[in-house]
């Protein structure tokens, strides 16, 4: 039976890593510093284990695997397409650009990875790169990182907690310290490093770069998307609902909820919800979750209407 689910995390130890997702979520781990918490995942390098119900203790990827019509008639064939994370960047990430669709198949043998990102918190100050600031030349591009100079054309966007970048495959992007992130992304795991710091790793090594592959893939023009949400934030009642990301790939809506919200999972598409503060009930017939911040939810297709009820705000990924 298609019921909601809740998920446990998978939890990442990167180098930048911070405390906030033990702080700020209550994350339970004995790695540090604790970097990110992939909270939907069916990711070889992360895949989530259901939380509860009647699959409890199966991955996220065994159920979708036998039940993939939880997903959905409007997925793709290949599985569940997304991948959810808290990031918690206590230093600045590389920076960094992921391949598209196309030259990730056919490279790395994975998809491609567009992403959104979703400010939580960040600190006085705080950045976040976004593509660069004019166009530039691959010769220049190249110029640029064997010099040192590659942060002079990159484009450093101040933000502030409410936040919205929409990052798509082939953008130059970087996160930087203080930031405290959601991200929904393409379920890929592919990054390729232009620019680290000169960072060590735990052996003194300093970290891989991928040079070519990021000359391969990195758009040299401005981003087109303005920094933002994609439409107005509109007063539905118990909520507000603001359409944040759309693309082939994901719709993400934030539902900021003082009373309730009706949802429904219709045949279409499944739903993920990550409540990012307050706390909530979720309602089905049959039953009920109760969902902390920092927790996601996996309702297939098909469960048609539940209900959300308390103080919080929400992240709603669809198809």
């Amino acid at each position: 039976m298609r019921t909601p689910c809740k998920l446990s995390p998978v939890f990442k130890d990167y180098l930048w890593g911070g405390q906030r997702l033990r702080t700020v979520f209550g994350k339970q781990t004995d790695l540090s510093p604790l970097a990110e918490s992939w909270e939907l995942s069916v990711h070889k390098d992360g895949p989530c284990v259901i939380a509860s119900g009647g699959d409890a203790g199966r991955t996220l990827k065994e159920v979708l695997d036998a039940d993939p019509g939880a997903l959905g008639t409007a997925c793709p064939e290949g599985g569940l397409p997304i991948l959810i994370k808290l990031i918690d960047a206590r230093q600045q990430l590389s920076v960094q650009v992921h391949p598209t669709e196309e030259y990730a198949m056919a490279v790395e043998h994975e998809h491609g990875k567009t992403e959104m990102w979703y400010v939580i918190q960040a600190d006085e100050g705080a950045e976040l790169l976004y593509g660069f600031r004019h166009p530039i030349s691959q010769q220049e591009f190249r110029a640029h990182i064997e010099d040192g100079t590659l942060l002079d054309d990159v484009n450093a966007v101040k933000v502030r907690a409410g936040d919205v970048l929409f990052i798509e495959a082939g953008t130059l992007h970087g996160i930087g310290a203080g930031c405290l992130i959601a991200e929904i992304q393409q379920n890929s795991n592919s990054t390729y490093r232009i620019f680290d710091y000169g960072r060590r790793d735990k052996n003194g090594a300093l970290r891989e770069l991928q040079i070519e592959k990021a000359l391969a893939v990195t758009r040299l023009a401005p981003p087109e998307r303005p920094v933002g949400p994609v439409g107005p934030e509109m007063d539905c009642g118990g909520y507000t609902e603001t359409v944040l990301g759309l693309c082939d790939y994901f719709s993400t809506t934030l539902l900021k909820v003082r009373d309730s919200v009706p949802l429904c999972a219709d045949s279409r598409s499944y739903h993920a919800l990550l409540l990012t503060s307050g706390a909530a009930e979720l309602k089905y017939p049959g039953g009920s979750l109760a969902i902390a911040a920092g927790e996601c939810v996996f309702v297939p297709a098909g469960c048609g209407a539940y209900r959300v009820s308390g103080i919080c705000e929400l992240l709603l990924t669809t198809l």
